[in-house]
């Protein structure tokens, strides 16, 4: 199936939905997809429903709602205490279930009460191959994913984004900061506070992609293969930094950035 044909796949998938509530986060995908919902159905019958929390960068909360405005959509915000449920700070492989219940059953509701036919979440082609667990919960509120049922990849998604001028088109992946941390260790404020600084720093250290992965008194550097060196090269600087941060022992992973790595330990 070529772009194209994807593309309009999708379009058909919008129009069948008649007015949709969209998670959205502000990444290149969720971005796409409302922007792509707003083109086919019109902003008044499109909305964004968009989650704060503990787990998400401040600075991709305002980007998401910013944007979200800019276009015309009616927006609607839920801080949500992750740290309160006790099931998402003890980590276990399915955290993410519990995080997406919650989330989509908030959704559910706002959905019901005003009138929209569709939820939908941002999912693209190539997730199918990753450990999803949170597809359950999805499963369970009838929630779709217009650009995973369109087969639309990363690449698609990008590519697409790019000739409408979205300022995602290129914006590196971005996951909940509790990704950083290993299945079975406890998620708390500390960490995923320490996890925001280092990400951070080396962000403003001229780092495109960045993860910092939380071992706990030891941190694990994933970067794009390409800007290792430079890593190597700043690395008095981050080794400096990172102790301050509260990481006593800074190691950096030789295969680079790879989306999905703390899975490992379950396949």
């Amino acid at each position: 199936m070529t772009i194209q044909e994807k593309k309009r796949k999708l379009e058909k998938i919008l129009k069948e939905s008649k007015k949709i509530l969209i998670a959205y986060s502000g990444g290149v995908d969720s971005t796409f997809l409302l922007r792509s919902a707003v083109d086919c159905l019109g902003k008044e019958n499109v909305a964004a429903f968009i989650e704060k929390a503990e787990v998400y960068p401040l600075e991709e909360i305002k980007f998401a709602v910013n944007f979200a405005k800019s276009i015309g959509v009616k927006v609607f915000t839920y801080f949500s205490s992750k740290l309160s449920d006790k099931k998402f700070v003890d980590n276990s492989k399915e955290r993410c279930f519990y995080c997406k219940k919650d989330l989509f059953s908030k959704m559910s509701k706002i959905a019901k009460n005003n009138g929209f036919n569709a939820i939908a979440d941002g999912s693209n082609f190539d997730d199918l191959s990753d450990y999803r667990p949170g597809n359950r919960a999805k499963t369970i509120y009838g929630v779709i994913s217009p650009l995973q049922m369109a087969e639309l990849n990363k690449r698609d998604i990008r590519n697409l984004s790019r000739k409408i001028g979205l300022p995602t088109w290129n914006k590196p992946q971005m996951a909940c900061l509790a990704s950083r941390i290993p299945y079975g260790q406890k998620i708390t404020k500390e960490r995923l506070k320490r996890i925001s600084n280092a990400e951070q720093y080396l962000k403003k250290s001229g780092f495109n992609i960045v993860r910092v992965r939380d071992y706990g008194n030891l941190c694990r550097i994933e970067v794009d293969t390409s800007e290792i060196q430079k890593l190597i090269q700043l690395r008095e600087k981050i080794v400096q930094n990172f102790r301050k941060i509260g990481y006593q022992y800074i190691t950096v992973d030789l295969e680079g950035y790879i989306s999905g790595s703390m899975n490992r330990s379950i396949s």
